[in-house]
């Protein structure tokens, strides 16, 4: 097990910045085997996307299990990402906590392991207000010079970061972008309104990911795009280069797809669709997750029958 302190694996690689966190960022699952992360598994997966021309990856956030990771654990993750990138694609790493000295801890590792951001979720469970939920991020970009993208999922944390909050923290410097999972075009709206156009803004849900490039967003960091990572590349080109039409049918092909990721909590669909396609040894999720029930793993199988993916 690598010690957490050990210092960037990929000094001699390219490194990305701002400008190139963009397109389709897949919040790539971690797959465990008996227990344990499934190292080689996860390694498999991360050079599938590379050849699937998946724009980045986003490591350890809510897809990849990031709550029942323990530090260690983490801190290998991490490794294996930015060791399989080597400099390829842009490597978010998820930081974020309900604490937030430990989240300035995660993030000098992701900083010192050589991330080229870091994703980090409202804190959950304590109901920060938003002068509370500034100072957080405000205390963590001050402690640690990294690019810092805003994580906002309201259904997952029970607090929501309101858009006159983003537009403060998007002054930081080191805050660049935002997550925006609360699928609400309304919010989405306000937060291109006050932050302008150098602060990125991510969709976080794959079905908003089409509305929400046409306001003027930068990209989707996306759960269906672990298991069609390149139909996800395709939509998010065409959005990018304003070919729309293009785009919207795309949309409109993958939609069912969008809905069957969340047949059940993610990631446990994706886990269960990756295991079915062949991509990992297992299904497994850690508890409190559990596997799909028979009703839903029918209809998750019918559905990618669908689309000729098993």
């Amino acid at each position: 097990m690598p010690c957490a302190s050990r210092k960037n694996p990929r000094r001699k690689v390219k490194t990305f910045g701002p400008e190139d966190l963009k397109g389709s960022l897949v919040a790539i699952v971690t797959p465990f085997k008996e227990g344990k992360v499934d190292e080689e598994g996860f390694r498999e997966l991360i050079r599938w996307h590379l050849k699937e021309k998946t724009h980045g990856l986003v490591v350890v956030g809510t897809t990849g299990e990031s709550a029942t990771l323990s530090k260690e654990e983490k801190a290998r993750v991490f490794e294996i990402a930015l060791e399989e990138a080597k400099g390829k694609v842009p490597v978010v790493l998820g930081t974020g906590t309900n604490n937030t000295a430990a989240s300035i801890e995660l993030t000098q590792m992701a900083k010192e392991m050589g991330a080229d951001a870091v994703l980090m979720v409202t804190p959950y469970y304590n109901k920060p207000t938003q002068e509370g939920l500034f100072r957080h991020y405000e205390a963590v970009a001050k402690a640690v010079k990294i690019p810092i993208i805003l994580y906002n999922v309201p259904g997952r944390t029970s607090v929501s970061l309101a858009p006159e909050t983003v537009a403060r923290l998007s002054k930081i410097k080191n805050i660049v972008a935002i997550k925006e999972a609360t699928g609400c075009m309304k919010q989405a709206t306000e937060i291109f309104r006050l932050c302008g156009n150098k602060f990125r803004v991510f969709s976080g849900d794959d079905f908003t990911a089409y509305s929400l490039m046409a306001l003027g967003g930068h990209g989707v960091i996306s759960v269906a795009a672990n298991i069609v990572p390149r139909e996800m590349a395709q939509l998010m080109n065409a959005c990018l280069k304003g070919q729309w039409e293009k785009a919207r049918k795309l949309h409109f092909k993958l939609y069912p797809l969008f809905k069957a990721m969340f047949l059940e909590t993610n990631p446990v669909p994706a886990k269960t669709a990756l295991w079915l396609m062949g991509r990992i040894e297992s299904p497994e999720v850690r508890l409190p997750l559990a596997p799909m029930n028979e009703a839903n793993l029918e209809k998750l199988k019918a559905i990618l029958a669908d689309y000729k993916l098993v």
